[in-house]
């Protein structure tokens, strides 16, 4: 795999203001050069000669990146240069977000594919629509059939949504309806070798509108079979809902963890959204997002919680997101920087 060319000379100051101490400066330059390495080994091997922490928290082969982050730099350069640059990033993995992204000039599946392959990349997902108004529309709903058709040419073992049930309503009924069309997507996938899954915002922790003691969240996990629907988990959006929703209406206490929902049901969740944010109580959604190690989400805590659970360091895939980056290949580039860099507590 490439290298890594330049030194990020912000991320000591990010590891320290994330209380990351214990990973030298010095394991830092030599992630970031990769005088003889990949960025992730680069990091593993002196940070374990120089920190004394044990093995890297961000499992071997499941770092990916979410393509909407990158959505300006495939539309002005194209799918290549884009993976090209994912690869010197030290990147196994992209989540698509559409298989076009507005490249200029056609790209076929079988095209897309390959380009993957070809850096190193495993397409490991992809978020289409749940519905729509326009019957032609591609979407689950308007067009199942094709949805996983392109999925199964890109060889996709995920295919999901990142809309949430409210295809019906928000009450409890409303998300009962929506979960069995998931369990129908869900039996499709399955058929096809594949696994169907929901992408949460903050607004799936919120109340029904007909019982404000429930949550919508816990509506769908429990409404949908744990065999044939799953979760991508975006831990973001779910600490988000955890500031907005950790009290009912009426004002009475309703805490929740979103680790506790994972750790809880660890094999509904192959993969994840690792997308950080500064908390901002003065926000409406309770962060500012920012790049993956400038903010406030403990991800040492929390991917380290998951890997270190009986069978499940490698059935999890963890991808980078950023909706709104100030510069798409430096959020890239910085956020794996700083997941690799990440050690186990000793």
């Amino acid at each position: 795999m490439s290298r890594i060319s330049q030194p990020d000379p912000e991320l000591t100051h990010r590891l320290t203001r994330r209380g990351m101490l214990g990973v030298a400066a010095g394991a830092t330059a030599a992630a970031l050069l990769g005088a003889a390495a990949t960025p992730a080994t680069a990091a593993t091997e002196t940070a374990d000669k120089t920190s004394g922490r044990g093995r890297p928290v961000l499992p071997p082969g499941r770092l990916g990146i979410q393509l909407y982050s990158l959505r300006d730099k495939v539309s002005t350069l194209g799918f290549a240069p884009v993976f090209a640059e994912l690869e010197k990033y030290g990147y196994d993995e992209v989540e698509f977000a559409g298989y076009t992204q507005g490249t200029a000039g056609p790209i076929t599946l079988a095209q897309l594919k390959r380009l993957a392959r070809d850096h190193g990349l495993n397409p490991i997902g992809s978020h289409v629509g749940y519905y729509s108004d326009d019957p032609n529309a591609y979407t689950f709903a308007q067009n199942l059939t094709k949805v996983l058709d392109d999925a199964q040419a890109l060889g996709l073992k995920h295919i999901g949504t990142a809309s949430g049930p409210f295809r019906y309503g928000s009450t409890v009924d409303a998300w009962k309806r929506a979960a069995e069309e998931f369990n129908t997507y869900g039996a499709a996938a399955k058929a096809r070798g594949m696994k169907f899954y929901q992408h949460n915002h903050s607004e799936e922790f919120s109340f029904a509108t007909d019982n404000p003691k429930v949550r919508l969240y816990d509506v769908l996990l429990k409404e949908t079979d744990p065999d044939l629907v799953f979760l991508e988990m975006d831990i973001y959006w779910a600490y988000s809902g955890q500031f907005r929703f950790s009290k009912r209406p009426d004002g009475t206490p309703a805490p929740f963890e979103p680790l506790n929902y994972v750790l809880r049901q660890p094999h509904r969740y192959p993969l994840f959204h690792v997308k950080d944010g500064v908390s901002d109580p003065a926000n409406t959604y309770g962060y500012r997002m920012t790049d993956v190690g400038d903010g406030d989400i403990d991800y040492q805590n929390f991917i380290s919680a998951v890997t270190r659970l009986r069978g499940e360091r490698l059935a999890h895939h963890w991808q980078a997101e950023h909706d709104q980056p100030a510069e798409s290949f430096t959020f890239a580039r910085r956020s794996s920087a700083y997941l690799h860099s990440l050690r186990e507590k000793c």
